[in-house]
């Protein structure tokens, strides 16, 4: 992929990737999404793509040395470590501690659901440093912890859905056990892990739903194959009424989906600023699991028993559509910021009656054109007497 230029394309140029902007990183997402391996094929997996976003933006020269170089070329993979068994991913509620002793941080807590931490060689690690601050939004800060650290404990791996052995998941259960790291592998300013969260969440929620318009691409591609494949006694899926309004139904969501995604990815290339956008990210990181759910549920229903087993991938698309409610933030809470970045439009009217209460504005209308309104009620009265005449 490097040699044919599509590695890393979510990276400027200056960092080894290609600069395609959202709106064009969408399209070829679009693409991705089809399959599970192509993110790691062409470098631009998670969760490694966010933290290289970050270290990136405000790691130290020594940081970027260390870490970064070895991301973006795929050397290395990284986990995510901010969730907590005790609070989800709410950092008003993280116990996880970072204690400066000297000239080091110690760290002990818990974390939940670090994807890929039993393959990684590198932990972003959230942690509270400041638990009295005023400000509730700058009391954690962000750690960058080499896995084979003393006292990392890897409790258990946890698997996404149905099926399989405990413990041979991807997930993993971290606990932190008197970690000891030097005070300079703190990432950017202490206490200001909700601001750098937030530069990562913004782009990983993005990209989770381009890569889901291909996912919903893909279902929808193998219910329309098994339509006009398919047959029963009264012929094919695809000629029953009830079959067509399914495929119908997922083609309109589909499609409004994927545009909203197409518009959020231009507004961020126009904007350079995730903040700006935030509204809109939020309202995808909606759509995304409900579209994707609906789309595969059907797509399984219509292959009937075959849908539902592990022979096809329909039971592990639902179960991703469920994890896209749920990963980077539950559905919600982006609900509450849609609502609220809607409602910063609007100013109150505290009248008995509303100002578009119709009484009022057609008041209001009537002094407005009282002289136009006048003149027609003048010249209509002068049509009626003309008319009233004997001829």
């Amino acid at each position: 992929m490097k040699d044919e230029g599509l590695w890393a394309c979510h990276l400027g140029p200056e960092l080894g990737g290609q600069g395609f902007g959202q709106l064009k990183l969408a399209l070829m997402n679009e693409k991705l999404g089809r399959n599970s391996l192509a993110p790691t094929i062409f470098g631009c997996q998670a969760p490694d793509t966010g933290n290289a976003e970050i270290i990136a933006h405000y790691g130290t020269e020594a940081q970027k040395a260390r870490w970064l170089q070895p991301l973006l070329n795929g050397e290395i993979r990284s986990a995510f470590s901010m969730s907590e068994p005790t609070g989800g991913s709410d950092p008003l509620t993280f116990r996880t501690r970072a204690v400066l002793d000297g000239n080091e941080w110690v760290i002990n807590g818990e974390k939940w659901f670090s994807t890929n931490a039993k393959y990684s060689k590198l932990l972003v690690v959230y942690a509270v440093t400041d638990p009295d601050a005023k400000d509730p939004y700058r009391r954690t800060s962000i750690f960058l912890v080499p896995t084979d650290t003393p006292g990392v404990e890897i409790v258990r791996n946890v698997a996404v859905g149905g099926g399989g052995e405990i413990g041979g998941g991807n997930e993993g259960y971290v606990r932190y056990n008197d970690v000891r790291v030097p005070y300079d592998a703190l990432l950017g300013d202490r206490g200001a892990a909700f601001v750098i969260a937030q530069t990562r969440l913004g782009g990983g929620r993005v990209h989770h739903a381009m890569r889901t318009v291909g996912a919903c691409k893909h279902a929808l591609d193998l219910m329309c194959q098994r339509a006009v494949s398919r047959t029963t006694r009264d012929g094919r899926l695809a000629d029953l009424q009830m079959v067509q309004e399914q495929i119908a139904d997922s083609w309109i969501q589909l499609e409004m989906f994927r545009l909203l995604v197409l518009r959020t990815a231009w507004l961020i290339d126009k904007h350079k600023d995730y903040q700006k956008v935030r509204k809109d990210i939020a309202a995808i990181k909606v759509a995304m699991p409900k579209v994707y759910h609906d789309i595969a549920t059907k797509a399984a229903h219509l292959h009937g028993a075959l849908g539902v087993s592990n022979e096809m991938p329909f039971m592990h698309m639902v179960t991703s559509s469920l994890v896209m409610g749920i990963a980077d933030g539950p559905t919600e809470v982006h609900k509450v910021t849609v609502a609220k970045q809607v409602l910063k439009d609007y100013r109150p009217d505290n009248d008995l009656f509303p100002a578009y209460h119709i009484p009022k504005l057609r008041e209001e209308a009537e002094k407005r054109y009282a002289k136009e309104l006048g003149e027609i009620r003048e010249h209509y009265a002068g049509r009626r007497e003309k008319k009233s005449e004997p001829v």
